[in-house]
């Protein structure tokens, strides 16, 4: 199921903070600046609301981590989920197998970035996009969601992440809110 907050600059992450498990209150307090207070305050009380109604779970999640860093649920292994966020939304996908998702902001790409990350055919798809910008973050977060689902994070080779999934991957624009996100389903 995906949980979903695109009116993040509304979302009062001080009123948020005592919703919060301590583990992530002082991961949130790191952020230098309000808007990462905020994005990281209003993915996890996604989570809790998902926990909370696919589960029936009421408590705050705390986190511990797999071997390459892939948030899991303490007492709740059977429980996958996802977090991203970006300046203008949240995300939060829980599943009974392991999922992904990456939420991104439309804005300017960086061509140097997109020929490392980006195999020949993404990168002829972009050149000749009407909106390359788009085209990337449309690939990008396809390819953050696919790595994120395998809990080994991203690698060295994400030009060839997207070929042949053993899965597919949702890709949603929101051109009016600025976003686009991906999931694996």
């Amino acid at each position: 199921m995906i949980y979903l907050n695109d009116d993040i600059e509304h979302f009062d992450w001080q009123a948020a903070l005592p919703l919060l498990s301590e583990q992530r209150r002082e991961q949130c307090l790191k952020f230098k600046h309000e808007l990462g207070r905020k994005t990281c305050a209003a993915a996890y009380l996604l989570l809790r609301e998902a926990l909370r109604k696919e589960y029936g779970i009421e408590e705050a999640p705390v986190f511990e981590y797999g071997e390459h860093g892939k948030p899991l649920i303490v007492g709740h292994p059977d429980i996958h989920f996802n977090l991203s966020h970006c300046r203008e939304a949240a995300i939060c996908v829980v599943s009974d197998h392991p999922v992904g998702v990456d939420v991104e902001s439309i804005h300017r790409y960086s061509e140097s970035l997109a020929r490392y990350v980006m195999s020949d055919t993404e990168m002829e798809e972009i050149l000749h996009a009407e909106n390359p910008a788009l085209v990337f973050t449309q690939l990008w977060t396809r390819k953050e969601a696919a790595v994120k689902r395998s809990g080994y994070g991203i690698s060295n080779d994400m030009k060839h992440v997207l070929e042949e999934l053993p899965f597919e991957i949702e890709t949603v624009l929101n051109t009016e809110k600025n976003y686009v996100y991906s999931i694996t389903i």
